[in-house]
Parts: C-alpha cells; structure tokens; sequence
C-alpha cells in the first residue's frame, strides 16, 4: 500500500531547504495559514470610513446653509452605498486556509465568509498532489475524502507549499513511500 506522500507529480521534488509558509509548534506540530493578499483589515477599514464619514459630512453641511439643501441627503445616500460595499468586501478579506499537523492528524480548514470546512486526514495515508497540473490548486486526499488548498497563493507558489507539506509529512511518518518516478 501506498502511504504519505506518494504520487507521481509533475512538480519538482527536491525538499525545500526551510518551511516558507509553515510555522512550527509546540509539540514538534506545524501548521500553515494562508491568506488573501491584503493589507487592511477590518478594523482598518471601518477607521477609514469612518474619517471618510466624517469629512464628507462636515463638507457638506458647510453648503447646507447656502442653499444647496440636496449635497446633504446624497453623501448620506453615498456613503451609505460605500459602507454596504466595504462591508462586503471586508467579510470576504478574512477568507483563509488553516492546514494543521499535529500528532498523526492533518486538519484542513478552509474559510471563505461565515463558511467553514473542515476535513481531519489520518497524516500517514495523506496524498499531496496539484489538483490538474503543474500551478494549480492542490489536492489533499485520503480515506475517501479530499480537498484543494493553495487559492492564496500564485501558482508558481504552490509547488513550494506541496513540497513543505510533504516533506512535514515525511518527517512525521519515515517510513513512508518516496515518491514514485518515472
């Protein structure tokens, strides 16, 4: 039988020389989290918005009194319509991959708004393969389950995130299959 790690992949297997992504944790774990490009949070966002509000409200008041009584109720309509759209931006700027191993589990969440996947993989059977070929998203799969992670990341990013992942995998289980070649 075939355990962690084995396929036949088209990307490059030599085993990166540090983790990149990953981080490793208390109890010889290690664990990845990736995320959207993007330097603002939600906090961020809401700061702005509201010195946003602020400016453009007190710019408009100052022509309220000239005369100009329409400026007022379309910055309030115009901000509102901002304030829906950052909302729904900022929901999505929180989407995320957790890939944890720790022990003999691989958990795999993946976030994308208020949903949340999760698949735990027994780390010794876990396949790490690109999902179509060489840059595309990566598939984890075992025990009839599978998943693909790496949205976050620019395609030529990915083969070095399969590799950390199977070279943790490796470590964790030394007996396992080298890939196989061709």
């Amino acid at each position: 039988m075939s355990t962690a790690s084995s396929s036949t992949l088209p990307w490059p297997s030599g085993a990166p020389a540090a983790l990149h992504w990953g981080r490793e944790g208390a109890g010889g774990g290690v664990s990845w989290m990736l995320r959207r490009c993007g330097a603002v949070d939600g906090r961020h966002l809401l700061a702005a918005h509201a010195v946003l509000c602020a400016l453009a409200l007190g710019l408009a008041s100052l022509w309220w009194p000239s005369g100009a009584a329409v400026v007022l109720p379309l910055v309030w309509f115009e901000l509102m319509v901002l304030g829906v759209a950052l909302w729904a931006w900022a929901r999505r700027a929180a989407d995320r991959e957790c890939i944890a191993l720790a022990g003999d589990r691989l958990t795999v969440e993946c976030i994308h708004g208020r949903h949340v996947d999760r698949v735990e993989f027994q780390s010794a059977w876990v396949r790490v393969e690109p999902e179509h070929g060489e840059g595309s998203l990566i598939e984890l799969s075992g025990q009839g389950r599978r998943v693909t992670v790496g949205r976050y990341l620019l395609p030529v990013q990915r083969p070095r995130l399969a590799e950390e992942l199977r070279t943790a995998l490796r470590r964790r289980h030394p007996g396992a299959a080298k890939p196989a070649s061709k």
